[in-house]
C-alpha cells in the first residue's frame, strides 16, 4: 500500500505537492484513472482517483474519507533532549512515529552537549514514516525550548507526567513506567521527558518533580537517549493496545 501526503485539499479534489507527485507519476508512473490513497497529516485517509497525472502536480477526485485512520487511544508527547549524533535523535524520531506519537517536542537541557536543533529534517523524517507505518497523522514538532521551559508550559493541566531521571532520590523514588502507566490506565494524555547524555541537572529534576512530573526508570540498563525516548513510546504503545 503506497500512501500519498497532501495538504492542499478542497471538498471534493486534492493536488499533491510537487515532490509527492514527481514520486507518484514519474517514479510509481500512475495515471489518470488510478486509485491512490493520500493522507493530509491530520488523521484522515482519502480514496481517490487520478484526473491529472502531471508530475509537477498530480490532481485527484476524492472518493472516501476515513477520519480518525489507525489512530491510537492515546497523546502522547516525548520530550527528548537532541543527542550530540543528531543521526541518533533522527532515528528516535523515525521509530516513535512508527510506534505512534503525538508531539516530539526537542527540549535543551544545561548537560545538553547540542544547544542548537532545526526541525526541519525531523519533519521530513516524520512525514516518511508516517506513510510508512500506515498512519494519517503527524506528530507536532515545536521549535526547541529549554528543560525548565518546557516544564513551566506543561506544568498545568491533567496529563499524566513523566520524568525518566537516572539518578536515585530518597524523597522520591523511580518507579517502573510500566507499572506507573497501568495505575493511570484512565489517563489518555501522556507527557514523557527525557535528559540528554549526562542527564538531568539536579536543579532541573527538582522542578519537574515540583511541576507534577513522576520519576520513573526504563528498566535495569542504562539506555542511551535515544533509546530511552523508544523504549517510553513502545511501553505506552503495548500499555494502550
Amino acid at each position: 500500500m503506497e500512501i500519498f501526503f497532501s495538504d492542499d485539499i478542497a471538498a471534493s479534489s486534492l493536488r499533491l505537492p510537487p515532490e509527492e507527485s514527481a514520486h507518484c507519476a514519474k517514479v510509481l508512473r500512475r495515471r489518470a484513472g488510478d486509485v491512490i490513497e493520500v493522507i493530509d497529516g491530520e488523521g484522515t485517509l482519502y480514496k481517490c482517483t487520478i484526473v491529472d497525472d502531471n508530475p509537477r502536480g498530480v490532481e485527484a477526485a476524492i472518493d472516501e474519507r476515513i477520519p480518525g485512520w489507525n489512530s491510537h487511544p492515546y497523546h502522547l508527547t516525548l520530550a527528548v533532549c537532541p543527542t550530540k549524533n543528531n543521526d541518533r535523535y533522527e532515528w528516535f524520531a523515525q521509530k516513535a512515529v512508527e510506534f505512534g506519537v503525538d508531539c516530539i517536542a526537542p527540549v535543551i537541557g544545561e548537560r545538553s552537549e547540542r544547544k542548537v536543533f532545526k526541525t526541519e529534517r525531523i519533519q521530513k523524517i516524520a512525514l516518511s514514516a508516517a506513510k510508512q507505518s500506515l498512519k494519517a497523522r503527524l506528530p507536532q514538532i515545536p521549535e526547541p525550548l529549554t528543560v525548565k521551559e518546557f516544564i513551566k508550559r506543561t506544568a498545568s493541566g491533567e496529563s499524566l507526567k513523566l520524568i525518566a531521571y537516572c539518578f536515585e532520590d530518597e524523597t522520591h523514588p523511580r518507579q517502573s513506567i510500566k507499572e506507573v502507566l497501568k495505575a493511570h490506565s484512565c489517563q489518555k494524555e501522556i507527557i514523557v521527558l527525557v535528559g540528554p547524555e549526562g542527564d538531568f541537572s539536579p536543579q532541573e529534576a527538582k522542578e519537574a518533580i515540583e511541576a507534577g512530573y513522576v520519576p520513573v526508570h526504563l528498566g535495569a540498563s542504562r539506555l542511551r537517549t535515544e533509546t530511552a525516548g523508544i523504549a517510553a513510546a513502545a511501553a505506552v504503545y503495548f500499555e494502550y493496545l
